[in-house]
C-alpha cells in the first residue's frame, strides 16, 4: 500500500503512556521564530512578556522550563498559566496529576483523554475548577464520574464525548445534580437511560443549568425534561425512543428554551411543527437528517416563521442562520464569511450562534463517520462549506471536530485509501487548504493533529495535494513531525506518506529535511505501531533514485532494518518491507542494494517475513527479496538466509492469493534461480511444481514471472525432467500460443527450447517394459507439439517481405526493418550467463531447424543495441567464438530463413558493439 489515510482517532493506551510536549517552533500563529530567538536576551524581558511566551508552552514545557533559573520558576508558577490545560496528548496518570497539584489550585478548566486520565483528575488539588471536557469516555465508569463531580462543587459546565459513555449511567448523573449545583452546562454522549429520576435531580438542584445535551442515548424521559425550566438549550440528536407527541407538547412549554436539536431522531413533521409554532421563546430547531420528518415535509417549506428559523439540510442552512441575526435582501448563502459577519452585527445573540456552532459540529461529525448515502449531495451543496466555516470558529473543540469531519467525510475506503475526489476538491475550491494549513500552524497541539490528519487525507487526491505542495504544506508538514507531541508527528508523518505518492512531490520532500525528519520518528517510535506511516513515506521516497540514496545515507536502511527485525505490528512490516524492496530496486543505478545486504540481519528479516500470517508482508518481503536477488552476492546470502525454503514454500501457499503475492513469490525465485546452485536447490526444495501452478495463472504478470523462473530451471537436467513430469510441459506449450505477454511466451519457449535440444530418452523412463515406451511414445508427441508452437511463435514475428529483403542484402536498412520487427523492449533486461550463451549457440549447430531459429531469435533480442545487458552478452558471445558459427548458421542452405536472418543481424550487432569498445 502506497499511502494510508486515518478516519477517526483510536485511543491508544500505548500512545497515551507518552509524555510529550508541543512544537513551538514551527507555530506561527503567535509563536517565535527560530531566527527571533536567537537574537533575544530573556532574562531582560518584561514579566508580562515572559509569562505571555510561557503561556504558548504546553505544562510540561512550561515545568521544564521553570526549572532553569529562579526567575523563570517564578514566573512560571504565575496563576494566570495554571488557569487552563490540555491534557489530551500528554501521559496524565495519578503520578502527573499529583506533581502538578502544587499549580493547580488556579486550575478553571481542564480537558482530558480517556478512563486512566479521568481517574487521575481526583487527585489534582483543583478544588474551583468550573469546566471539565473529556474524550474518549467510553471505559469511565460512574464511580469515577462521581468522584470527580464530588470533588468540584464548583463546577459550571461537564463535558463528555463525542464517543458514546456507555458505562456512565443515570447513578452519576443524580450525583452530578447533588455535587455540582453551579452546573450551567452538561453535555454527555451515549449515556443508555437518562432516567426521569436524574433529570428531576438536575432540575432540582441545578437551578442554573442553561444548557442540557443527552446525545446518542437509547432512552430519555421526555416528560421529566419539560421540569428543565430553567435551560435554554437542548439537544436529543442521536437519541432513540422518545415519544414525540407527548415530548413536543412538554418541551413547547419550556419558558426559557431558545433551541432545541433533535437531529438524526425520528421526529414526525407534526411534532417539528408543533415546537416551531407553539414554543414562546424558541428561535433555533435543529432537525437535520431526520428521515421521518424529511418523508413528509414539503422541502420548500419556509425556513423562517416569526424570528423562528428550522435548520434541515433541505434548506440553505447559511441563509437560514443570516435571517436570525438580520434581515436578508440578498441571497448570502454561498458567503463563507456571511455568518460571521452577521454575528458581529448583533453581539447580544452571539450565545445562539456559539451554540449552532457547537451543535453543527456534532452532527457533521457524526454523519461523516456514517457517511449515509442520501446525504451525498447535502456535502456538495452545503456541508463542505459548512465545515470550512467551522474551523473559523473562536471555539477550540468546534474546530477540531470541524477538522476531524474534514478528514473523515472525504474517506470512501480506507483500507484502499480511496476518498471522494469530489468532496476533496470542493474542500480544495473553497479555500479549504489554507484554512487548515493555518491550523496546522496553530501552537495548540490539538488543532495540529487534527489539521494534519485532514490535509493527509485530503492528500490523495492527487490535485489537492498539488495544492498542499503548492502553498508551502510540505515544509508545514515536516515542520509538525518534528513535534515532541508523539500524534501530531505521526498524523504530519501520514501527511507525508500521501504527498510522497506523487513523483513531483519526493524532491520537495527530502529538500525540506523529511527524509531526516521520517528516519528519527522510527528510531523514535520503532517498538509500537507509529512507525507505520513514517517507513510508509520512506517507502515511497525510496522509488526514487535520488531520495532513495539520501535514505540510505542518512541511515534509512538501519532503520528500517530494525523496523523488520524487531516490530511485531504487520502494518510497520509490510512498510518497512516495501521500503527496504524499493531502495533494492536501483541495483544498477546506487548502491542501496548492496547496503541493505550490508545491514546485519536485513536478509534473515526478510526471509522471516515471507511466512508472516498477513499477505501484505509476505507480499513486500518477497518483493524485496526479488529486487535483491539481481546482485550475484545478494543471491548467495539470501539463499544461505534460508531464502530458498522460505520462497518455495511460499509459492506453495499461494496459489489463491492475491496477484501481487503470486508475481513476487515467482519472481524472487526467477531472481534467486539465476544462480547454478540456487537454481538445483530450488527443484530439490519442490520449487517446480508451484512455479507451474503459477505458470497456469490467467493473470499475465503471474505467469510470465512464473515462465521466468521455469526458463532458469529448465537449463539444468534434473529440473527439465521435474518440468516433465509435473505436467509443465503442456503449461508452457499453451503460454507459448497463448500469452497476451510477448515476454510470456519468448520465456515459454526458451524453457521448451531447453528441455527438447537434447535427446528425449534422457527423459524415459528405463527398461523394455510396454509402459516406458507408451510413455517415451506420449513425450516424442509432446515434444512435436511443443516444437511446433516454438515454430509458430518465431514465425508470429515474421514479415514475408522483409525477410526476403535481408535475404538478398545485408544493407543496415533491410537488416534493421527485421530488427525493429521482431523485437521485444522488454527482453533487453533479461541478462544471461556464459553457460546459456553458450547453449544457445551450440542451438545454432542442432538439427532441428526450429530450435536453430528460437536460438536465433533468442541471441538477437539478448544483442539488439540499447539492451540493458547487450554488452554483457555481446562480450560472452564474442569470447565464446560465436562469429563462426552465426556465419555458417547464415550461409547454411537448410537452415530455415529465419534462422538466417536473425544471424546476420547478431553478426551486425556484434560488429557494431565491436567498433563501439574500439571507438
Amino acid at each position: 500500500m502506497t499511502r494510508r489515510m486515518r478516519k477517526k482517532l483510536a485511543l491508544s493506551k500505548e500512545k497515551n503512556k507518552e509524555i510529550v510536549g508541543s512544537n513551538s517552533e514551527n507555530a506561527d500563529d503567535g509563536c517565535l521564530r527560530s531566527s527571533t530567538i536567537c537574537d533575544l536576551d530573556w532574562m531582560a524581558l518584561p514579566d508580562d512578556t515572559a509569562i505571555q511566551l510561557f503561556s504558548y508552552l504546553n505544562y510540561r514545557d512550561r515545568a521544564s522550563l521553570s526549572a532553569t533559573c529562579r526567575t523563570f520558576r517564578l514566573l512560571g508558577s504565575s496563576p494566570c498559566l495554571w488557569d487552563s490545560l490540555d491534557l489530551r496528548y500528554h501521559k496524565f496518570d495519578i503520578a502527573a496529576a499529583q506533581s502538578l497539584s502544587s499549580r493547580s489550585k488556579n486550575l478553571r478548566k481542564l480537558r482530558f483523554l480517556g478512563a486512566e486520565s479521568a481517574d487521575a483528575i481526583i487527585s489534582l488539588e483543583a478544588r474551583d475548577l468550573r469546566v471539565i471536557s473529556g474524550d474518549f469516555c467510553r471505559d469511565i465508569t460512574d464511580a469515577t464520574l462521581s468522584m470527580i463531580a464530588a470533588r468540584h462543587e464548583m463546577l459550571e459546565c461537564l463535558q463528555l464525548g463525542p464517543d458514546v459513555c456507555e458505562k456512565i449511567t443515570s447513578f452519576a448523573i443524580r450525583v452530578i445534580a447533588l455535587c455540582c449545583p453551579k452546573l450551567k452546562r452538561l453535555q454527555i454522549s451515549g449515556v443508555k437511560e437518562v432516567t426521569g429520576e436524574a433529570i428531576n435531580a438536575l432540575a432540582k438542584h441545578c437551578r442554573q443549568l442553561v444548557e442540557v445535551a443527552f446525545m446518542e442515548s437509547n432512552s430519555v424521559d421526555e416528560l421529566a425534561l419539560g421540569n428543565l425550566t430553567s435551560v435554554q438549550f437542548l439537544s436529543l440528536a442521536g437519541t432513540k425512543n422518545l415519544k414525540w407527541n407527548s415530548a413536543s407538547c412538554v418541551w413547547s412549554k419550556l419558558p426559557k428554551l431558545v433551541g432545541l436539536d433533535v437531529s438524526r431522531t425520528d421526529i414526525t413533521f407534526s411534532s417539528v411543527m408543533r415546537l416551531f409554532l407553539s414554543s414562546q421563546c424558541l428561535k433555533v430547531l435543529v432537525a437535520l437528517h431526520c428521515p421521518v420528518f424529511e418523508a413528509e415535509v414539503d422541502n420548500h417549506m419556509t425556513y423562517n416563521h416569526k424570528g423562528k428559523i428550522l435548520l434541515t439540510v433541505f434548506n440553505d442552512i447559511f441563509k437560514a442562520v443570516g435571517s436570525l441575526f438580520v434581515d436578508i435582501t440578498v441571497n448570502e448563502s454561498n458567503n463563507l464569511s456571511y455568518w460571521r459577519k452577521v454575528k458581529s452585527i448583533d453581539r447580544s445573540m452571539d450565545v445562539i450562534a456559539t451554540w449552532i456552532e457547537w451543535i453543527f459540529s456534532h452532527f457533521l461529525l457524526r454523519i461523516a463517520e456514517n457517511n449515509p448515502k442520501e446525504l451525498d449531495a447535502f456535502w456538495i451543496k452545503q456541508g463542505a462549506a459548512l465545515l470550512l466555516d467551522l474551523l473559523q470558529s473562536s471555539q477550540e473543540d468546534v474546530q477540531e471536530r470541524a477538522a476531524n469531519s474534514i478528514a473523515t467525510f472525504v474517506v470512501i475506503d480506507d483500507e484502499n485509501a480511496t476518498v471522494d475526489s469530489q468532496r476533496a476538491e470542493v474542500v480544495m475550491q473553497n479555500g479549504g487548504i489554507q484554512l487548515l494549513l493555518d491550523l496546522a500552524r496553530s501552537c495548540r497541539e490539538g488543532l495540529q493533529s487534527e489539521a494534519a490528519k485532514a490535509i493527509a487525507n485530503l492528500s490523495v487526491d492527487s490535485k489537492v495535494a498539488k495544492a498542499v505542495a503548492d502553498i508551502g504544506g510540505i515544509n508545514i508538514l515536516v515542520g509538525l513531525a518534528r513535534s515532541v507531541n508523539r500524534l501530531v508527528a505521526e498524523e504530519a508523518a501520514g501527511g507525508l506518506w500521501n504527498l510522497s505518492v506523487g513523483e513531483e512531490h519526493k524532491g520537495a520532500i527530502a529538500e525540506a529535511g523529511g527524509i531526516k525528519v521520517l528516519i528519527d520518528l522510527i528510531y523514535k517510535w520503532h517498538a509500537g505501531n507509529d512507525g507505520e506511516r513514517a517507513a510508509g513515506a520512506l517507502a515511497n521516497l525510496a522509488a526514487d533514485d535520488s531520495c532513495s540514496m539520501e535514505v540510505a545515507v542518512a541511515g534509512g536502511v538501519h532503520a528500517l532494518v530494525m523496523l523488520a527485525r524487531s516490530c511485531k505490528f504487520e502494518g510497520v512490516q509490510e512498510q518497512a518491507a516495501r521500503a527496504l524492496a524499493n531502495l533494492a530496486a536501483h541495483g544498477d543505478n546506487n548502491n542501496d542494494n548492496a547496503a541493505v545486504r550490508r545491514e546485519a540481519g536485513a536478509l534473515e528479516a526478510l526471509v522471516q517475513l515471507t511466512s508472516s500470517q498477513h499477505e501484505g508482508v509476505r507480499q513486500e518481503a518477497a518483493g524485496a527479496l526479488w529486487n535483491l536477488s539481481f546482485d550475484d552476492k545478494n543471491r548467495e546470502a539470501i539463499a544461505a538466509a534460508g531464502g530458498i525454503t522460505a520462497l518455495v514454500s511460499l509459492a506453495q501457499s499461494c496459489s489463491n492469493s492475491s496477484q501481487s503475492l503470486q508475481e513476487r513469490a515467482a519472481g524472487a525465485l526467477w531472481g534467486l534461480s539465476v544462480s547454478e546452485a540456487n537454481s538445483i536447490a530450488i527443484g530439490q526444495e519442490g520449487g517446480v511444481a508451484p512455479l507451474i501452478v503459477l505458470a497456469c495463472s490467467d493473470i499475465a504478470d503471474v505467469h510470465e514471472t512464473a515462465a521466468g523462473a521455469l526458463w532458469n530451471l529448465a537449463f539444468y537436467p534434473s529440473n527439465a525432467l521435474r518440468i516433465v513430469e509435473g505436467g509443465g510441459v503442456p503449461a508452457l506449450i499453451h503460454l507459448c500460443s497463448s500469452s497476451a505477454s510477448k515476454m510470456a511466451r519468448l520465456m515459454a519457449a526458451l524453457a521448451l527450447a531447453y528441455v527438447f535440444d537434447q535427446r528425449t530418452e534422457e527423459f524415459a523412463p528405463g527398461g523394455p517394459s510396454s509402459e516406458g515406451t507408451s510413455k517415451t511414445m506420449n513425450l516424442d508427441e509432446i515434444k512435436r507439439v511443443a516444437l511446433k508452437k516454438i515454430e509458430a511463435f518465431v514465425l508470429s514475428f515474421s514479415i514475408p517481405q522483409n525477410f526476403a529483403a535481408a535475404m538478398v542484402s545485408s544493407a543496415p536498412k533491410a537488416l534493421g526493418q527485421v530488427a525493429e520487427a521482431v523485437r521485444i523492449p522488454e527482453a533487453g533486461h533479461l541478462r544471461c550467463s556464459a553457460a546459456e550463451i553458450g547453449r544457445f549457440v551450440a542451438m545454432l549447430r542442432n538439427p532441428s531447424s526450429v530450435l536453430k531459429a528460437c536460438s536465433a531469435f533468442a541471441l538477437l533480442q539478448f544483442t539488439i543495441p540499447g539492451g540493458r545487458h547487450t554488452l554483457h552478452h555481446t562480450s560472452l558471445l564474442q569470447n565464446a567464438g560465436a562469429s563462426r558459427v552465426l556465419r555458417a548458421a547464415a550461409a547454411a542452405t537448410t537452415a530455415p530463413i529465419e534462422a538466417k536472418v536473425f544471424a546476420k543481424i547478431i553478426l551486425r550487432n556484434l560488429e557494431h558493439h565491436h567498433l563501439e569498445a574500439l571507438n
